[in-house]
């Protein structure tokens, strides 16, 4: 009978933090993913909160703490498809759907940039498109500090903005996200470069 007292605090907590965050987590999922492999990854990243919910901050800190968990959980996802198959056309493929409200010639501008940035780029401006993070929270997720996650942003977005261009054959302009003037997908996505 102790032992039942001393796991109710412990499952309250824990489904507190499924109600408010499942949603969030599964959209993160299914963003990176197909639908089925989504729900996966979504249960394996509330499986080890389970097990390390001592670890998981309390408040705001909580959904951060699972983004990260789900990356960690997709990254493993990934590696062990790859081993199976080579499915970069079929995530490529996701990832331009969510560009749905723009039209598609944008939509496959956007995707051919972000097809030419590494791996952690183009993680980055996802993170701040999809999730809607600002470095503090992208420092959260990626584990290192906010001035890093900072720099490595700009980065990120001077190399989308270069990419973009060359998929336009436009000249490579600096100061600004190529979509500025025109106020296209890229804006509508975060992905403009900010002074």
């Amino acid at each position: 009978m102790e032992q039942v007292v001393e796991r109710r605090p412990r499952e309250s907590r824990f489904t507190a933090l499924y109600e408010a965050n499942y949603h969030r987590v599964l959209g993160y999922a299914r963003r990176r993913s197909n639908a089925e492999d989504a729900s996966d990854i979504a249960a394996d990243t509330f499986t080890v909160a389970w097990r390390r919910l001592d670890e998981v901050p309390a408040g705001e800190g909580a959904l951060l703490w699972l983004y990260g968990t789900a990356r960690r959980v997709l990254a493993n996802h990934r590696r062990a498809q790859r081993r199976r198959a080579n499915l970069v056309d079929a995530l490529e493929a996701e990832r331009l759907t969510a560009a749905r409200a723009a039209d598609a010639g944008e939509a496959h501008r956007v995707g051919a940039a972000l097809a030419q940035l590494r791996d952690e780029e183009r993680e980055l401006l996802l993170l701040i498109a999809w999730e809607g993070l600002d470095a503090a929270g992208i420092a959260a997720v990626v584990g290192c500090s906010r001035n890093a996650a900072r720099i490595r942003v700009h980065r990120a977005r001077r190399h989308f903005a270069r990419a973009l261009a060359a998929t336009d054959g436009e000249p490579i302009r600096e100061s600004r996200g190529p979509s500025a003037a025109r106020g296209g997908t890229t804006a509508n996505l975060g992905l403009e470069e900010r002074p």
